[in-house]
């Protein structure tokens, strides 16, 4: 029903011939501008937003190389260009899934199997942030951007990686520290 009140939807309506509106379209339309003359400034105001569109953000360089009748310029192709980075990364996602479960279901507390789920942690989050980059910030558009969100994606690698080496040798593990936590949790909500 708000819609029903912008002013400008009024005037535009009311500005058409009357052979285009329905006889029962006017009286409501009429109505409308009589309250909208007696309604407070207040009131008016509160309906959609009318004014143009405004970035919120500045937009990023722009960079338009020849003309617009100029042929795009493609990569020379391969058949299996990212094929094998999109296979990976199915690879990745889907050992992720029984080496989550491996250790609570078999009741073993390996650490080589600790260390294999750390890493293709590691190795799935690395691949997403990178993912989320590419499509983010694209080198034509904003190349030192680009360059440095690469960058602090790998050093996010680096330092995710050395916690965890930390954890997993000094510590009791990652296994261990989720049973421990889980039982932590169980324990307390049995008390309440």
């Amino acid at each position: 029903m708000a819609f029903a009140l912008r002013p400008t939807l009024i005037r535009q309506a009311l500005a058409m011939p009357s052979s285009r509106l329905t006889t029962s379209a006017i009286p409501a339309l009429r109505t409308q501008q009589y309250f909208l003359r007696r309604a407070p400034l207040a009131l008016q105001q509160a309906t959609f937003q009318t004014s143009s569109k405004r970035a919120i953000l500045p937009p990023l360089p722009q960079r338009m190389e020849g003309t617009v009748n100029d042929a795009v310029r493609l990569p020379p192709s391969e058949p299996s260009h990212g094929n094998y980075h999109w296979t990976f990364e199915r690879l990745v996602s889907a050992a992720l899934l029984p080496i989550t479960v491996a250790p609570f279901a078999a009741g073993s507390l390996s650490p080589l199997l600790d260390g294999t789920f750390i890493g293709l942690i590691i190795v799935h989050s690395f691949i997403g942030f990178q993912s989320a980059i590419a499509d983010y910030f694209p080198k034509w558009r904003v190349p030192y951007l680009r360059k440095a969100a690469d960058w602090a994606n790998v050093l996010a690698v680096v330092v995710v990686g050395w916690g965890w080496y930390e954890f997993e040798t000094n510590d009791v593990g990652l296994t261990e520290g989720v049973r421990r936590i889980w039982k932590a949790g169980s324990k307390a909500e049995g008390t309440i």
